[in-house]
């Protein structure tokens, strides 16, 4: 099992979060992406873009924020986490 814990911010107060759980036999990076756009669909946000920091830090962490600059449109938060709690 695969989950994908998601959560928005704004001024350091968690103001959404869902878990995004996935038992394909697809690789890693597909469960990501593809728990990444249900994110995007059940939160209203247009897709972001993995910057090379946002890829390094979840690389080394499992966890990653994406800010205002990896966003195209204006956000209404400080940024969007997502962090691989569980993988098989």
């Amino acid at each position: 099992m695969f989950r994908l814990w998601a959560k928005i911010f704004k001024d350091n107060h968690m103001l959404k979060d869902t878990v995004i759980c996935d038992d394909s036999a697809d690789t890693r990076t597909h469960k990501v992406f593809r728990a990444l756009d249900e994110i995007c669909y059940e939160f209203d946000l247009g897709k972001p873009i993995w910057l090379d920091a946002t890829v390094t830090e979840f690389k080394r962490h499992a966890k990653a924020r994406f800010y205002q600059d990896n966003f195209i449109e204006q956000i209404d938060f400080d940024y969007l986490e997502i962090h691989v709690i569980e993988e098989d």
